[in-house]
């Protein structure tokens, strides 16, 4: 649970505002140097009253290749918060840059199905600050309620890292061992991203960090060139996953390297099913055709435990 009574936003923070005060800190810090503390402030954000767009849900559900329903994709519910978890991240006493940090995993659970007219309550908060052979990594949590009661319909807790920033107190992990080898298998799809990819998605999504948009911008973060969205690629892989979706699911994906725009990403699913076809879950994996490197993996099951 979050540590502190939310601040209620009055709306939902815009994106492209915050993305912009990204911005305005990083160039402030880089010329007078970050004042910022080693700790997470205890400080979580909320939003009442949330209703989500029918035209901006069918974009997405045309985008992703999800079947037209007026239940929300689990993926459309991690968009239409995640700026209530940037507006965490934003703030000054937030001790790492958003700038140009990677996704590294999520975790959501689905507990009921979500209908897109419903009014939705939205808070955030960050947690566990630690340590990264990479430089630091954090965790946003974001838990989603009706308006008119006190259950979880759905929360998500995304991981971060921000590459090359190493925070005073803050211990670093001994080196990683070895990984081992990927032996990529037989696909069962091959998804073919242009380098528009992350302009569509950040249309649909209102994601328009600077590293999925051009080649330019990437680069200005430190990138090769843009990269696909992480949960572009996993909220198609689970649009993918062709078993029914239960009532209440749990979905998790891991990023293992970026997805450099243009792409050809292999991708497998597999189904867990019994005797009886009775489904248990599907496992999904993805990664780069030709040079063999795994890009993501992840599951999706049902959920058998309430919130």
């Amino acid at each position: 649970m979050s540590v502190t009574q939310p601040e209620l936003l009055p709306e939902l923070p815009s994106l492209s505002k915050l993305y912009l005060n990204a911005a305005g800190m990083a160039a402030k810090n880089r010329l007078l140097g970050s004042d910022r503390g080693p700790g997470l402030p205890e400080y979580s954000a909320q939003v009442n009253h949330v209703v989500a767009g029918l035209p901006r849900l069918t974009a997405y559900q045309h985008l992703l290749g999800n079947t037209a329903r007026d239940v929300m994709p689990a993926g459309f519910v991690h968009t239409l918060a995640f700026p209530v978890a940037m507006q965490v991240m934003v703030r000054e006493d937030f001790p790492l840059p958003l700038l140009g940090m990677i996704h590294l995993r999520n975790r959501v659970e689905s507990f009921t199905p979500i209908h897109y007219s419903q009014p939705l309550t939205i808070r955030s908060w960050a947690r566990d600050l630690a340590g990264h052979r990479a430089g630091t990594q954090v965790d946003l949590v974001v838990e989603v309620r009706a308006d008119s009661g006190d259950d979880v319909l759905w929360r998500g807790v995304s991981s971060y890292l921000a590459k090359g920033v190493y925070l005073p107190g803050v211990d670093r992990p001994a080196p990683a061992s070895m990984p081992e080898d990927f032996n990529a298998p037989e696909p069962t799809a091959l998804w073919r991203l242009g380098v528009d990819t992350g302009r569509q998605y950040a249309a649909v999504s209102g994601d328009f960090n600077p590293i999925h948009l051009s080649a330019l911008s990437a680069k200005a973060l430190g990138m090769r060139r843009s990269i696909a969205h992480g949960m572009f690629l996993a909220s198609r892989a689970l649009a993918e996953v062709r078993s029914p979706e239960p009532d209440a699911f749990e979905w998790s994906v891991s990023f293992d390297a970026p997805v450099y725009l243009p792409a050809s990403v292999a991708v497998r699913i597999v189904d867990d099913r019994d005797a009886d076809g009775g489904w248990h879950g599907s496992g999904y994996l993805g990664w780069n055709r030709s040079t063999g490197r795994r890009h993501f993996s992840g599951r999706v099951a049902p959920l058998s435990e309430g919130p």
